[in-house]
């Protein structure tokens, strides 16, 4: 069996998922925008059983799906979802002294990630977990240009 494309590819679609974010975010570097991603994905990973966790991370391009689950404190207990405010200040304390992660990092880094996934599934695996997953990730779908959809992956 050849290996996967996604595979093949995953660096080269990590460098064009951070570019993404590091413009929606208004950031200047990849490593401030590393840093960011890496907080948006922890916080909402703290809010989920492992379980729930590793159907999240399935619907992850590669890197992503690394990222989520790296440094990950398998035992400790989730913790609810909370206002986008609070999250988003648990987001900017990650690496408090070199983060440059903006108020509107969650949407930003949401905003990018819907550009990367099959929306389909993403959506799916969201609608199937706690409640507070799906508006975690929510932006306008309309404002997503470049999204894959399961109809665009047919054509490819």
């Amino acid at each position: 069996m050849p290996i996967p494309m996604e595979l093949q590819h995953a660096s080269q679609d990590f460098e064009r998922f951070l570019a993404d974010a590091r413009d929606l975010a208004g950031l200047a570097t990849r490593n401030q925008t590393y840093t960011m991603v890496q907080g948006v994905l922890h916080t909402f990973r703290r809010r989920l059983g492992p379980a729930d966790a590793i159907r999240f991370a399935g619907v992850l391009p590669p890197l992503l799906r690394a990222i989520f689950v790296t440094d990950w404190p398998i035992d400790e207990p989730p913790v609810p979802f909370t206002d986008r405010a609070t999250m988003t200040r648990e987001v900017q304390a990650l690496r408090r002294d070199h983060n440059f992660a903006p108020d509107t990092a969650i949407r930003d880094v949401a905003e990018a990630l819907r550009r990367h996934v099959y929306l389909d599934d993403f959506d799916r695996v969201l609608a199937s977990l706690p409640a507070g997953a799906a508006a975690f990730w929510s932006v306008q779908p309309s404002a997503i240009p470049g999204a894959i959809t399961d109809s665009a992956a047919a054509e490819r």
